[in-house]
């Protein structure tokens, strides 16, 4: 009887231990760092773990989500082998689906080979590159830098360009349209006398 409670009690200590080391892998990725908890007794410990997977729980949502999924539907999570075929579909569906994906098989063999064919690009090579990311960014700096002086370089060249413009060109439009209404006016003064003087 001792030998059987002994057996018990090992079991029970080894299955809290698994469950901690999950739950512990488990707080790990999602924050970073875990918190070894003391030797407790068997219940304090199952207790323990069972207020920090609620906590986790409550948490995480997909993790309630997982969790009620399982409870309603076990069957979900234990896949059949693989020498079984779907029960879920009959035989000649699965034989459909295999026929119709046939033809992407040795494509998707190749694709694999050649993947698997394509050599690891040096180190030294990648450690070079790296290392000239400093020179870039410098380059793309003064690049930035030369944009804005030409870009402020031709907005002075745009607002000399309208003043030139609108001084000198308008200016001497102007001037041109005075000259010619002053010779317009001149002409017809002199037009008009020569009429007078034709008829005296």
């Amino acid at each position: 009887m001792d030998t059987m409670d002994s057996t018990l009690d090992n079991t029970t200590l080894s299955t809290i231990s698994l469950l901690e080391a999950r739950l512990l892998r488990i707080e790990h990725l999602l924050y970073g760092h875990t918190v070894q908890q003391p030797k407790v007794p068997a219940i304090r410990s199952m207790q323990e773990l069972e207020r920090r997977f609620a906590t986790l729980l409550q948490r995480v949502r997909v993790y309630a989500e997982l969790l009620r999924l399982y409870k309603s539907q076990p069957t979900l999570f234990q896949p059949p082998p693989p020498t079984e075929p779907p029960s879920e579909l009959p035989l000649e569906a699965l034989r459909a689906i295999v026929l119709a994906a046939a033809s992407s098989y040795p494509a998707t063999a190749s694709a694999l080979t050649a993947i698997s064919d394509t050599p690891v690009p040096d180190a030294a090579h990648t450690a070079s590159l790296a290392s000239l990311l400093p020179r870039m960014q410098g380059v793309e700096a003064t690049q930035l830098a030369q944009a804005a002086e030409v870009a402020a370089l031709r907005a002075r060249s745009e607002a000399v360009v309208r003043r030139w413009y609108e001084r000198d060109v308008m200016g001497y439009s102007g001037f041109v349209a005075g000259v010619e209404g002053r010779v317009e006016r001149v002409e017809r003064t002199v037009r008009q006398m020569e009429k007078l003087r034709s008829e005296v």
